[in-house]
């Protein structure tokens, strides 16, 4: 029996459900024409007033915004409320160091919450379980969110966050944990260290949710075989409000989006056209509840697939593929956002050229980052004492502006391959 957390919402019918759109999505329009001068500014460019937008039909006529707005305008200019009402902020990295920092009100952390819980019990999970979120806590949205959902759905909430293996393990075989939440990548690497320690046996999961970094059907399979339990995907992004923006159901065909929340759309990355549902191309997200940060036709730049198929689970709740890839460079590396362009800032800031070369692998179920950098003549004359200092130099740098480790390799003047057109920065060779 399908396990619903809101059922009224998850099996509405598709007319209700577009009904609820178009009274939210009004709504909204006002309440950001109002109270955000930024997207007012970006609206009235258009020629656009609240007026013209009469039902989610008229959603293409609103203009997009993209990180380089939340960038722009950060860190108050898309706030839409006062900050006397604003209870909580989320940040994740942007494209050159500068975060993207999204606000909540009270309201805004319950249906977030909400969403989580919808994604808990699509993936079985009920009052009796116990749900270890192993995600990382703080600003990262992963913890917090599942966190909140966990307690929503009535689960007992061990709150991990990431790290310290030993101690998970202890707290999954004592408290017998039967719902893992955190990264595939971390799923894998508990998957290893159980098999280590042989207490396979005392384990007692029966359902995992992993999201925040790609992963694929081959990798879904293997941690369904080495944890004993069903694998499920879940989407989000921080300016949004992380995940729970589409989780999957036992079907495991797809992720159903909470659309009384977020309205996607498919567009061509490179006309803004929408596309019809079945097209590939990119995602765009409407927040139509949000209050504190509400961004309207938000560019993820996540290639990805809608369809409006039925559902095996009952769910009528349009679907989104997992991810195909992304229409700009930016990486997802061990759960963490990376854009070339962050790499580039500290290498120049560093007296380094900018001919580098990014190398992204998986090994034993771990993302890795080397970092090729040519050396400057000068440099590379140096002695071998000062050039190992220079690197581990732009190791902190790059920990402090990524805040992930990445490993630094100088080479050679010159040794790094030209090309007369886009240079090929990153070579990415995860299986995903």
């Amino acid at each position: 029996m399908a396990n619903y957390y809101q059922p009224a919402i998850e099996c509405a019918h598709r007319e209700e459900i577009v009904a609820l759109q178009n009274e939210r999505l009004l709504r909204q329009v006002k309440h950001v024409y109002k109270n955000v001068p930024y997207y007012r500014k970006r609206m009235e460019e258009k020629g656009i007033v609240p007026a013209d937008i009469e039902s989610v039909k008229d959603l293409y006529k609103l203009p997009f915004l993209s990180k380089t707005d939340l960038r722009d305008a950060y860190p108050y200019g898309l706030k839409a409320k006062p900050l006397k009402d604003c209870v909580r902020i989320q940040s994740t990295s942007g494209t050159t160091g500068q975060r993207v920092v999204a606000f909540y009100t009270q309201k805004d952390v319950d249906i977030w919450e909400d969403c989580c819980a919808r994604a808990i019990m699509a993936a079985g999970g009920t009052e009796e379980d116990v749900v270890q979120v192993s995600y990382g806590y703080g600003l990262f949205t992963g913890g917090p969110g599942m966190n909140g959902g966990s307690h929503k759905a009535g689960c007992l909430t061990l709150p991990m966050s990431s790290g310290n293996t030993d101690r998970q393990l202890q707290f999954m075989v004592d408290l017998k944990t039967t719902v893992l939440c955190c990264t595939p990548s971390y799923a894998a690497y508990l998957g290893e260290s159980i098999a280590e320690r042989g207490i396979k046996d005392q384990i007692q999961l029966k359902a995992g949710i992993f999201g925040a970094e790609p992963w694929s059907e081959e990798m879904r399979r293997d941690l369904e075989k080495n944890l004993g339990l069903k694998a499920y995907d879940i989407y989000g992004l921080t300016e949004i409000s992380g995940p729970g923006v589409a989780y999957e159901c036992a079907a495991q065909e797809g992720m159903h989006i909470n659309e009384d929340h977020f309205i996607p759309e498919i567009i061509d990355p490179d006309t803004g056209e929408v596309l019809p549902y079945g097209e590939k191309g990119e995602l765009v997200f409407s927040s139509i509840t949000k209050e504190a940060f509400p961004l309207l036709r938000y560019r993820t730049r996540d290639i990805a697939i809608l369809t409006e198929e039925p559902c095996k689970c009952g769910r009528t709740l349009v679907k989104m593929s997992r991810p195909m890839g992304r229409s700009d460079d930016m990486l997802i590396i061990r759960g963490v956002n990376v854009f070339p362009s962050q790499i580039e800032t500290v290498l120049l800031n560093k007296g380094m050229p900018a001919n580098y070369q990014l190398v992204v692998d998986r090994v034993n179920n771990s993302d890795t980052l080397d970092v090729m950098v040519e050396m400057t003549p000068e440099i590379f004359s140096d002695t071998p004492g000062n050039i190992v200092r220079k690197e581990q130099e732009i190791v902190n740098a790059l920990k402090s502006m990524l805040g992930i480790y990445a490993a630094v390799h100088m080479v050679e003047p010159r040794t790094i391959a030209r090309s007369e057109g886009k240079a090929v920065r990153i070579i990415d060779k995860r299986k995903i």
